[in-house]
């Protein structure tokens, strides 16, 4: 910890010395400081008006920008991410990789004579993220609980003979990590490669800062991503919330499920730990080996000789659609991936949405689309978890409910403690399993992932979770919560900056 102690003591430093500078500026030049400050805090309210974001947003920045002198600066320093020439250059070198996409167009047009608003949905999907891609030739599983993740991915770690990539944002050793640790350094050390890349900030309370080194010293390529470094940077808050595991480029896992014994239940924290993911065993596999290069790239500044990570001649046979896509702040992508796949699966449902989420806390835009689904007649329901594993977020939480509830929504609270699955089940035939969260951090800030379904077998799985979970949950009366006014207090204050947290 002590390294992460030092960067942050460093990193406020250069902040106090760059306002200590700018104020000293202002008593030697006081009239010049004044037209400075008054011309700067017109420029950034006009910035702030000609971007591209949610309203909510715009009025967080507006707020911050019109405290004198701090809140322009604020805004500069933080406020729009800019890229620096490396990793410009990198774009650059990865738009020169087309990384095995497949053109998506026949099985575009064969989905289109099946529902054309489902295939509206997948274009647009594809719009959005060029990277991505329409699968078939795919076996999928839905696994309910971390516990059966857990089994499910030890056995394919096993059975790894070529690569392993592992990419996730919690890693805590215990029983859940060290049994995956233990496979995979006797996996190197019998000539199959493992990258593993692994979130700073995540593991910033679970790992000592040098764990990468001891994990080379192992035999396996480990890489922390977007490393914490003494310097000033709006970049730390844009983290890998990812969780992607690939083994022989033939299997993959991805869902909620960390790598740390809670998620498992292994160790009891917030009640029961209800997450899981999705295994995924085929041609849709390649979509999530390009995830993980391209986020290795960017972190370790390596791209050479991807063409053995290509799947293999061997062909499975699947049921369904499949498009893995990824997600991730502005400007490393143009648009709100994540947002946009659930705007669009909302507004085309026609019977019901399902959703799981550990957070709910959302911008008008999204909220509109949920509560227009649910006036249209669409069965919309919401769980979210009884048990929270932060108070503060949940009073944030729970201040969306009545809004939602107004228009027919109906919530539900998971009673048995925790819900950590961002899962998404739509008339059945469509579904949404991955790592993005209803709330700003994963649908604005963070780099994450996720699988949209079509047709799917594992789809039925997911809708009987779903009825299981209902069925353990409370539902939301206009009696069962009433918030004390401190508590009113405390969520509107903090909704008032959820968009920069």
């Amino acid at each position: 910890m002590w390294k992460y102690g030092l960067s942050l003591v460093i990193m406020l430093v250069e902040l106090t010395l760059v306002f200590a500078a700018f104020f000293y500026f202002g008593q030697i030049f006081p009239y010049i400081w004044l037209g400075f400050i008054l011309l700067i805090t017109i420029a950034t309210i006009i910035s702030i008006f000609n971007r591209n974001m949610a309203p909510d947003s715009k009025a967080t920045w507006l707020l911050v920008a019109m405290v004198p002198v701090l809140g322009p600066l604020l805004y500069l320093m933080f406020g729009e991410r800019r890229l620096s020439k490396k990793e410009i250059q990198q774009l650059e070198t990865i738009g020169q990789y087309d990384f095995f996409v497949p053109s998506s167009k026949p099985l575009l047009e064969e989905v289109r004579d099946q529902d054309r608003s489902v295939a509206g949905i997948m274009q647009a999907l594809l719009k959005i993220d060029p990277s991505s891609a329409i699968y078939k030739g795919t076996q999928s599983e839905f696994l309910a609980l971390g516990e059966n993740y857990f089994q499910s991915l030890l056995q394919d770690l096993q059975a790894a003979e070529k690569f392993i990539f592992l990419e996730y944002y919690i890693v805590e050793p215990g029983l859940m990590w060290d049994q995956i640790l233990d496979i995979l350094k006797q996996k190197a050390a019998q000539g199959v490669e493992v990258k593993f890349l692994y979130d700073d900030i995540g593991c910033m309370a679970t790992l000592p800062g040098n764990y990468a080194r001891r994990l080379r010293e192992a035999g396996i390529e480990a890489c922390q991503f977007n490393k914490v470094i003494p310097r000033m940077t709006v970049a730390y808050n844009n983290r890998d919330h990812r969780k992607i595991l690939v083994v022989d480029g033939m299997v993959a896992y991805t869902g909620g499920v960390n790598l740390a014994d809670e998620y498992i239940n292994q160790r009891l924290r917030f009640g029961h730990w209800k997450d899981g993911g999705i295994r995924l065993e085929g041609e849709a596999v390649q979509a999530l080996v390009r995830l993980f290069l391209i986020n290795w790239y960017i972190n370790r500044g390596e791209l050479e000789g991807v063409d053995h990570y290509h799947l293999l001649d061997e062909k499975k046979e699947g049921q369904g659609y499949y498009i893995p896509y990824g997600s991730g702040p502005k400007p490393m992508y143009k648009d709100q991936v994540g947002k946009k796949v659930y705007q669009n699966l909302i507004t085309q449902a026609q019977d019901y949405v399902y959703i799981t989420t550990p957070y709910l806390i959302m911008d008008y835009d999204l909220t509109e689309d949920i509560k227009n689904a649910a006036l249209r007649g669409v069965d919309v329901r919401i769980v979210t978890p009884y048990i929270p594993d932060k108070k503060i977020i949940q009073l944030v939480t729970r201040g969306a409910y009545p809004d939602l509830r107004s228009a027919g929504v109906r919530i539900f609270e998971y009673e048995p403690g925790f819900v950590h699955s961002k899962n998404v089940l739509v008339d059945g035939h469509l579904g949404v399993v991955g790592t993005i969260n209803f709330d700003y951090r994963s649908l604005v800030h963070h780099y994450e992932n996720a699988v949209l379904m079509y047709k799917t077998n594992s789809l039925a799985d997911m809708h009987r979770d779903f009825q299981t979970i209902f069925d353990q949950s409370i539902e939301v009366t206009d009696q069962s919560l009433k918030a004390i006014w401190y508590q009113r207090l405390i969520k509107e204050v903090v909704q008032i900056f959820a968009p920069l947290l």
